[in-house]
């Protein structure tokens, strides 16, 4: 009976990891949209990509999942650069576009 608590808590688990990741994609996804517009640059693909994932102390010393995503711009519509979001825990850090 406990190795099926142990599976049980162990897909919980990896439930839990994965959707936490989908809604921090998705702050990701505001973040960079809204540097884009900003920036009157055009946000491509409409999709980030998990660069790094480390754990990190905040302010506080609590340990959090700091993740870097990156995204693609176009600043002229026919090249392509490179920006990124940096996350720590829910708060975004900052948001760069690269040049």
């Amino acid at each position: 009976m406990s190795s099926d608590w142990l599976w049980l808590l162990s897909l919980g688990g990896v439930a839990w990891i994965w959707w936490d990741g989908l809604q921090k994609r998705e702050i990701a996804v505001r973040t960079a949209r809204f540097e884009c517009e900003r920036a009157s640059v055009q946000f491509l693909d409409d999709s980030v990509a998990l660069s790094k994932l480390r754990l990190r102390r905040d302010n506080n010393q609590r340990v959090r999942i700091y993740r870097e995503y990156s995204f693609d711009y176009s600043s002229v519509g026919d090249d392509r650069q490179v920006g990124r979001v940096y996350l720590l825990g829910e708060r975004v850090l900052t948001a760069n576009l690269i040049a």
